[in-house]
């Protein structure tokens, strides 16, 4: 049967475009569709736009915080306008780059506009055009889920997708959720001077964490003036004039929150309403497409990747699953799909992740095969010399295999890929960890600190200090 692609990639956001960029040069035809705008989720509501009002926050902090390394501080009045217009800006740069239809059309590939619906396994209608493909990959990645409150609607709210569009930030702000996009947008819009409240519905922020980290980031927070509840139960919202109130249940009272705006941020839904998969057989569930372990669909020619394959909302492992599915689409034998994906929650300091908790370790293996190796940069000449503070916790079984590792600190998501890997490799505190050499001074230097606590365990064993006694008695 000839086709009119090789590839038809549906949706042009990081899976997307990751394919889009190297199917072309593997010699396949490829062409990308796109509804809305090329960049996804990433550049229009996700990544992008929050890195860059996290960084200008971060300077409002730096200034105001300034007399802590012998500065002056300014603790001036800042006018968000021109924050989010520079937001903004990084946007459009972006988009008119690399993100831009012309740069795909360079590489060969015929970028369609419009929404696609799947016909079979090797087509879809796009646009009302029938287009043909060997194989299709969908990437149609994610959107906010907005839980069913009473009143929301009525009483209006923002999420991911329409909070950058301000154009200035508001006085007030109740963020609805207690995740990464909660934790990093209520950090962030405080050091701009929004007077920040956050509520999440789970006994703990950021709950996938390293409980003991996540418990130091809700104290940063609250430390910079963010008003945190958790164990908290919404159940309605009104309006009244400018202001709307959010009330609910806060340790089984009444209570209510007033702001001058409100941020949905609970959680992620995948789009695959248009996508007619039933129609075309594709079997799905509420939390995405579902793949097999080389992010197959129900169909071996159609592939799904990125958010709407519900493995890991990020946009790295949308890239490395992009990946994964040209490889086995292409080439002979196959490649599964990464399981040891770490991420990073971009507060100030950073929260990285790599593999699992001590809480699930312990779980899965018994409290009594799982060791746990905590240090902290308090102990580090680095972070006092830079006037910051963090920790480290490695989680590793009884025989010093590195089950997860999880940094607070400025920098920890530059960590977190090589600790996936280690992850992956079975490698071990010691020798592995402690035997490395990190440069001094460095975060990175605590690793080896941390790691070495394994080699002092070992040290303490009967049979190494007999060994060393019948070594003293040979010297």
């Amino acid at each position: 049967m000839k086709f009119d692609y090789d590839l038809l990639i549906i949706g042009a956001g990081s899976a997307g475009m990751a394919a889009a960029e190297i199917a072309p040069r593997m010699g396949a035809r490829v062409a990308l569709v796109e509804r809305d705008r090329i960049g996804g989720d990433c550049l229009w509501t996700g990544c992008v736009p929050s890195k860059a009002l996290i960084a200008s926050a971060r300077l409002a902090h730096g200034m105001r915080s300034a007399s802590a390394l012998g500065l002056p501080s300014a603790d001036v009045a800042i006018d968000t306008a021109p924050v989010m217009d520079r937001v903004r800006r990084v946007q459009r740069e972006i988009a008119d780059t690399s993100d831009s239809p012309g740069h795909f059309e360079e590489l060969g590939v015929t970028v369609l506009t419009g929404e696609a619906h799947l016909r079979d396994a090797h087509s879809a209608v796009v646009d009302g055009r029938a287009v043909s493909s060997r194989y299709i990959l969908l990437a149609t990645g994610s959107r906010p889920a907005v839980p069913p409150i009473d009143g929301l609607s009525e009483a209006g709210y923002l999420t991911s997708e329409t909070l950058f569009t301000l154009e200035r930030l508001p006085p007030s702000m109740i963020v609805i959720g207690g995740g990464p996009i909660a934790v990093e947008m209520a950090q962030a819009m405080r050091r701009l001077g929004v007077v920040v409240t956050m509520l999440e519905a789970l006994p703990s922020i950021l709950s996938r964490e390293e409980p003991a980290l996540s418990d130091r980031v809700r104290a940063i927070l609250e430390c910079e003036g963010v008003s945190v509840g958790t164990g908290v139960k919404v159940e309605r919202v009104t309006r009244s004039g400018g202001v709307k109130t959010v009330a609910g249940k806060l340790a089984g009272n009444e209570h209510s929150w007033r702001a001058d705006e409100i941020l949905v941020a609970t959680g992620r839904a995948p789009n695959v309403d248009s996508l007619s998969l039933d129609v075309a057989g594709v079997t799905h569930t509420k939390n995405g497409i579902t793949v097999d372990e080389r992010l197959r669909t129900s169909f071996s020619s159609v592939y799904a990747a990125g958010d709407v394959a519900g493995r890991f909302l990020f946009t790295h492992s949308a890239v490395s699953e992009a990946t994964t599915a040209l490889r086995n689409m292409f080439y002979p034998g196959s490649k599964p799909a990464a399981t040891a994906v770490p991420w990073t929650t971009f507060t100030d300091p950073e929260l990285g992740h790599a593999g699992v908790t001590s809480e699930d370790a312990a779980k899965s293996l018994g409290p009594g095969n799982v060791l746990v190796f905590g240090q902290s940069l308090s102990e580090s000449d680095r972070a006092r010399a830079e006037g910051e503070n963090g920790e480290i916790v490695l989680v590793t079984d009884t025989k010093y295999r590195l089950l997860g590792a999880h940094v607070l600190a400025t920098g920890a998501g530059d960590m977190m890929g090589s600790f996936a890997d280690a992850i992956a490799r079975r490698a071990r505190l010691t020798p592995d960890f402690a035997n490395a050499i990190q440069v001094y001074p460095t975060t990175s230097f605590s690793i080896s600190q941390a790691a070495g606590q394994a080699t002092y365990r070992q040290l303490s064993r009967p049979f190494l200090q007999a060994m060393r006694r019948i070594g003293d008695l040979v010297h």
